[in-house]
């Protein structure tokens, strides 16, 4: 019989609160280099050091090195997928009262997908124009979805050949509701980009709406935004 997965082994290595930031600071897709994670979690390169290796052997990050330097990225889609369901299931930490959402919560990027408010409404709008159709957790495209994303410039069939799950509804960790995940929610993130609707704000993972991306997400996804 296979043996069973040691879930109490991992649960240790990534509730730690330099590891667990470690990998949180890698979900942006950016590849880091020890001294850059040890200074991001706020502890000395030798004792970074030590936490990397521990989250190498779980095989929760993989190093490269490239001439004089070691880079380090998460894993796999797997890894992001597990840090962004803790996010959803996790209590807010204690914060001042504001009145207006934090960028990161406005849009980012959840690996290599959008998320926050406007990943949802660009979901909610796609529900509604009966392009995709989310029961049960289950995200499927519609015929009048692939039309439409033909239109919109994603190329669903190229998008089918990959050995990546074609589309999955993705719970968002802010709001608490289901954004387009899976190869379909990275073409469209990166067809956002392209459009120059979005930028990324560099060693973040958050995301910033340009002026043509109101127009845009208002004209596509009945989405308004306001003047910006």
């Amino acid at each position: 019989m296979p043996a069973e997965p040691d879930l109490a082994r991992l649960v240790r290595t990534i509730g730690d609160p330099t590891r667990i930031r470690m990998l949180t600071l890698l979900l942006n897709g950016r590849a880091l280099t020890a001294k850059e994670l040890s200074y991001g979690t706020g502890v000395e390169p030798a004792t970074g050091t030590v936490h990397l290796q521990r989250l190498l052997a779980d095989s929760l990050v993989v190093a490269r090195s490239q001439g004089r330097h070691k880079y380090f990225n998460l894993a796999s889609s797997d890894v992001a997928r597990c840090i962004e369901s803790l996010m959803v299931v996790a209590k807010p930490a204690r914060t001042e009262l504001t009145t207006s959402l934090p960028p990161i919560q406005i849009a980012r990027f959840c690996y290599d997908h959008l998320a926050g408010r406007i990943a949802t409404q660009m979901t909610d709008a796609l529900q509604s124009k009966r392009v995709i159709r989310i029961q049960e957790g289950e995200l499927e495209v519609t015929s009048k979805g692939e039309r439409w994303f033909h239109e919109f410039g994603v190329d669903l069939v190229s998008l089918s050949r990959s050995r990546r799950k074609l589309a999955s509804a993705c719970l968002d960790w802010s709001e608490r509701r289901d954004h387009v995940g899976g190869a379909l929610g990275a073409a469209l993130a990166q067809r956002m980009l392209t459009l120059q609707w979005i930028t990324r704000e560099p060693d973040t993972r958050v995301a910033h709406v340009t002026r043509r991306g109101r127009l845009g997400l208002h004209r596509q996804f009945g989405i308004h935004l306001g003047p910006g």
